[in-house]
């Protein structure tokens, strides 16, 4: 099964409505994205938590590395370049931390806030090769806007 991203905007919408708190938000989406898709293989966030570096917050899947440094990873890069890291092979990016031994490929975007600051990254991992596409980025920055960075 392939995420309906429009659908699950709305669902996201209607279960986030009104909420401020970035955790719940957090844990709310992780397992909602979690579920919509076969591909999605471990749907989490790492949350900054002091300067230049993230620490794992809600997730699904099995565990995840529990402190990421910005000069590390892909989530790493997602954090410190503030874009999208669209990774079809994990192996290939240089300095990849395999919290995973099955990550194949991954998606990482970046986390702003209304004050447009990154407040932590959405970290997909797929153990399918190539499993993203930019109509998964486009649909998942515009649910993470949505949910984060509204005033």
């Amino acid at each position: 099964m392939r995420a309906d991203y429009p659908t699950l905007a709305k669902q996201i919408g209607a279960l986030t409505e009104g909420e401020t708190d970035e955790v719940a938000l957090m844990a709310t989406l992780a397992c909602e994205l979690h579920h919509a898709d076969d591909r999605f293989d471990w749907t989490g966030f790492y949350r900054v938590t002091e300067p230049e570096v993230l620490k794992i917050g809600p997730y699904q899947g099995g565990h995840g590395c529990l402190v990421i440094p910005f000069a590390r990873g892909v989530c790493g890069a997602a954090a410190r370049l503030q874009e999208t890291q669209l990774v079809p092979d994990v192996e290939a990016f240089p300095g990849h931390i395999a919290c995973s031994s099955s990550t194949r490929s991954e998606i990482v975007l970046p986390v702003f806030n209304a004050a447009g600051e990154v407040i932590g990254v959405l970290d997909i991992d797929s153990n399918q090769p190539d499993a993203f596409t930019v109509d998964d980025q486009a649909a998942l920055e515009a649910i993470l806007r949505d949910t984060f960075a509204r005033a």
